[in-house]
């Protein structure tokens, strides 16, 4: 038995497994591009490590994609075959991972808090069980989790990544200053942890602070090159917020053709999200993004019709379905996603069946201008959005999708119903309802 660079045991006598799982961790933490290479270099120098097989089944079950689940199912099954020899917290893993490819997140969680209180320095571990608390919507489980093991830390070498998500938690809670200061001290220590500057970069966006979050984040964009895909295009897609923030739309397109879809991996799930809701943003905002763009995404998405990985993202991809006509595969979406609402473990069912579909069908209700609809379908859950994951910024897109419909069936009523004379009238009182009704949701969803 081995120690790794966290000083934790492994049940390895492969000083080559050692080396290739530090390198995983870090890449891991780090959101490296080489985190698969290494975990393969660790399962083939010792293919009876337990906890090798694991991590090599996490990796893949963390890319959301059906083909890649069929990859987690040989390590999966290749460490529980090894785990008799292994040690508790390796044992622990497996049952976390086993947990999670099944479908029990809650279970998951539970296994990941065990180890976290038992071995404190496995930050690995507390990253995946915030990865889990994120998409739960729990965000002061996200914060916890991380807080808790941080006095255990303070001498560790991977003691900024924790910095870099504790940050993160603290934004999600909505303590902003303390998120940020967090977030300085993790760069402080390491300038290239790109997790630290994706925090900080929420903090000056949810306060408004452009000019400084577009210098602080392309002050740093040239550490992301060792990134992998998703987070590499998500600090560039926080960057193209920023001058979305300005008016300056020729520069979004222009991060948007080069910095996100243009460094995408298409068939990538997170990546596919980002796109679609970079495009969206700039549609509500007037710009026309041009047929071609959603094209390009939309061909990408057959394979997540019946995935149904992650609630918030199905969202994204019905959208970008109805939005390029695809009738036949939007309908077979929907009525995936209701199917896979009703078979899931117990304790998901509800915010798929509540909120997920409706806001599904709001979404196409949008996509397809039936306007009335999608004011019908998503006013009920906009408050009701975080059980569902992704961050503030993520979720305010669907504030910013029932806003329009609003507006544009307010203007409709204007036309049909007023000559010239009163337009101007109507239009603004129903603007100042638009403004109240907004603002309502916004709050009840930020409150929430």
């Amino acid at each position: 038995m081995l120690k790794d660079a966290q000083g934790l045991d492994i049940t390895t006598a492969a000083a080559e497994a050692i080396a290739a799982i530090d390198q995983f961790i870090d890449q891991s933490l780090s959101y490296g591009k080489q985190a698969e290479s290494a975990i393969l270099q660790a399962v083939s120098a010792d293919p009876t490590c337990a906890i090798a097989h694991a991590f090599a089944a996490a990796y893949y079950l963390s890319q959301e994609s059906a083909v890649a689940w069929e990859q987690a199912i040989p390590y999966l099954r290749a460490a529980i075959r090894h785990q008799a020899k292994a040690s508790q917290r390796e044992r622990w893993w497996v049952k976390a991972i086993v947990a999670w490819a099944r479908g029990d997140i809650d279970q998951a969680i539970a296994v990941h808090e065990t180890i976290t209180e038992q071995y404190p320095q496995d930050l690995l571990s507390v990253q995946q069980g915030q990865y889990h608390y994120f998409y739960q919507g729990d965000q002061a489980g996200l914060l916890q989790i991380a807080e808790k093991v941080l006095p255990a830390n303070y001498e560790q070498p991977h003691l900024h990544y924790l910095y870099g998500m504790i940050a993160f938690g603290l934004e999600q809670c909505h303590r902003l200053s303390e998120a940020e200061a967090m977030g300085r001290k993790a760069i402080a220590i390491n300038r290239d942890d790109p997790w630290a500057h994706h925090a900080v970069a929420h903090v000056m966006e949810t306060q408004g602070r452009v000019e400084e979050g577009i210098a602080w984040m392309e002050g740093l964009a040239d550490t992301w090159e060792g990134c992998n895909s998703m987070l590499y295009t998500h600090n560039w897609w926080h960057i193209a917020l920023y001058y979305l923030e300005h008016q300056d739309f020729s520069t979004v397109l222009h991060l948007y053709d080069t910095k996100v879809w243009g460094r995408a991996r298409p068939d990538a799930p997170k990546d596919q999200v980002g796109a679609i809701a970079l495009l969206l943003r700039l549609e509500l905002r007037g710009v026309e993004v041009g047929a071609t763009r959603w094209r390009e995404i939309a061909a990408h998405l057959s394979p997540r019709i019946h995935e149904h990985a992650l609630p918030f993202q199905d969202l994204h991809y019905v959208y970008a379905l109805a939005l390029t006509e695809q009738q036949e595969q939007v309908q077979e979406m929907l009525e995936s996603m209701e199917a896979h609402a009703h078979r899931i473990q117990p304790t998901l069912q509800q915010p798929w069946i509540e909120i997920a579909l409706p806001a599904a069908k709001g979404m196409v209700a949008h996509a397809q201008g039936d306007w009335q609809q999608a004011i019908a379908l998503l006013q009920p859950v906009l408050s009701r959005l975080g059980a569902i994951g992704g961050s503030h910024a993520q979720r305010e897109l669907f504030e910013q999708v029932y806003a329009d419909a609003f507006r544009q069936a307010e203007q409709r009523e204007v036309h049909y119903l007023t000559g010239k004379q009163h337009a101007s009238d109507l239009v603004r009182n129903s603007h100042q309802k638009l403004t109240s009704i907004y603002n309502h949701q916004t709050l009840a969803a930020k409150a929430s």
